[in-house]
């Protein structure tokens, strides 16, 4: 029976979990997605208890950045289970067939569904698992239970105390800005576009400034430019123009589950070269349909002579000054050294994520530091020595061990099965240790 909650009404005092998920984004719904096939599979006694904690007050999936027409840049096989399940009844096949759409969509020809339509598929899957999910709900505080204990203490805003043998954080991307710019109204990072150009008052200045060179940004550019037929949109970027994105085949295998073990295996400068010469893959690069599709519409209005598209290369933000009427932004060229003042109705800062950081949850001693530095192993334990035969888990932020699929969908369905298989090996591990023991 499914037990969707939004606070602690299904605690159960003493229990003790096997996983405890911070967040429950793709990545973790991907995991309560293989802990209900397992427990389906399994004998009672070897079921796995599992809740997650999750802030929003439901699923979402950076819903700001669902933009009419925008599309997946990973193909659809690559969704929550096919790589680890083919035949499981969460692939996004078996969602085409329960919203009545799939002989439409393969009529449609394409690997790549819209952005809207994916998030609606991870909706429906999040709906539908069977997960104890607390919503709205926000984890404070993750510790050891003890010397030597091998559980840990979840401690949620709303003083709920969870007690579990691991953890798998799930705690996604946090949004990059300038280090000089102010978050605002008028001044945002592109993953609250919708909503915060939704709420902008009716364009006074007709002109946007978009900051970046990556997919968001000319996703972000384009939307302006088509929805705004009467304002300027001003890209500045510090490129010459955009990079398209490597999508060809040979590139793609560094998404590749098997590539998650070549370049564990590897030496880290090895790794690092690699994934430095593979960056084109997936940041600050555009699909090249995309940008043909702005170079059209840039050329378009050379021919007509009505200008509102504009591409600042090799530019940067010199400054920028917001008041109750708009922003005045200084842009200066790093070709010539001029600057342009412009005034606008708003800035988006198309300028990328970063991994959320472990100290917003991790007590201090579990917490990577300068003298102690992350060390995550091939199962995407943290620091397993020192954690045991379970602990904290990472859905993210492993990049410079494991790969470019730390942040992305790609691996999310067979990272999950390895991290459930590793829960499981360590929880056999503690009860043979416990039997020996009373045995003497």
């Amino acid at each position: 029976m499914r037990a969707v909650t939004t606070g602690s009404d299904h605690r159960i005092d003493g229990e003790v979990l096997d996983v405890v998920g911070v967040g429950f984004g793709p990545a973790n719904l991907a995991l309560a997605i293989a802990i209900e096939e397992h427990n389906e599979s399994c004998d009672p006694g070897l079921q796995v208890r599992a809740a997650f904690v999750e802030r929003q007050p439901q699923f979402g999936w950076h819903p700001g950045m669902l933009l009419e027409g925008a599309t997946m840049q990973i193909a659809f096989p690559k969704d929550l289970v096919t790589f680890r399940n083919p035949t499981s009844r969460y692939s996004f096949f078996a969602y085409l067939h329960a919203r009545q759409r799939l002989v439409d969509f393969v009529n449609h020809q394409t690997f790549f569904p819209t952005r809207r339509e994916f998030h609606d598929y991870l909706g429906w899957a999040a709906s539908t698992v069977d997960a104890d999910v607390r919503y709205g709900t926000t984890v404070t505080d993750v510790r050891r239970v003890g010397d030597g204990a091998e559980e840990f203490e979840v401690r949620t805003a709303t003083g709920e105390l969870l007690r579990t043998r691991a953890v798998v954080l799930g705690l996604g991307l946090r949004p990059v800005l300038p280090e000089w710019a102010t978050p605002s109204s008028r001044c945002f990072h592109n993953h609250q576009f919708l909503h915060r150009v939704a709420e902008l008052p009716a364009p006074k200045h007709q002109r946007f400034v978009v900051l970046g060179a990556g997919q968001s940004a000319a996703e972000v550019v384009q939307y302006l430019h088509t929805n705004f037929p009467a304002a300027e949109v001003h890209n500045v970027f510090s490129r010459y123009g955009y990079s398209p994105a490597d999508d060809s085949p040979y590139a793609n295998r560094i998404f590749d589950p098997s590539a998650v073990d070549e370049l564990y295996g590897a030496p880290q400068a090895e790794r690092d070269r690699l994934l430095a010469l593979h960056r084109g893959t997936n940041y600050s690069v555009v699909d090249i349909e995309l940008i043909n599709e702005l170079y059209a519409a840039e050329y378009r209005e050379r021919v007509d002579g009505r200008r509102r598209l504009f591409m600042r290369r090799s530019s940067t933000i010199e400054s920028m000054t917001e008041d109750e009427g708009g922003v005045e932004v200084r842009v200066r060229s790093n070709l010539d050294g001029l600057t342009d003042s412009l005034r606008c109705d708003a800035v988006v800062f198309a300028t990328g994520f970063e991994a959320a950081s472990l100290g917003e949850v991790l007590e201090a001693g579990l917490c990577p530091t300068a003298a102690a530095p992350l060390r995550i192993s091939r199962d995407y334990r943290l620091d397993t020595e020192a954690y045991g035969p379970v602990g904290v888990y990472l859905q993210g932020g492993t990049e410079r061990t494991h790969g470019l699929t730390s942040s992305l969908l790609s691996n999310v369905a067979v990272r999950s099965g390895e991290i459930l298989t590793s829960v499981l090996a360590g929880r056999e591990a503690t009860r043979t240790r416990q039997l020996a023991g009373r045995a003497l």
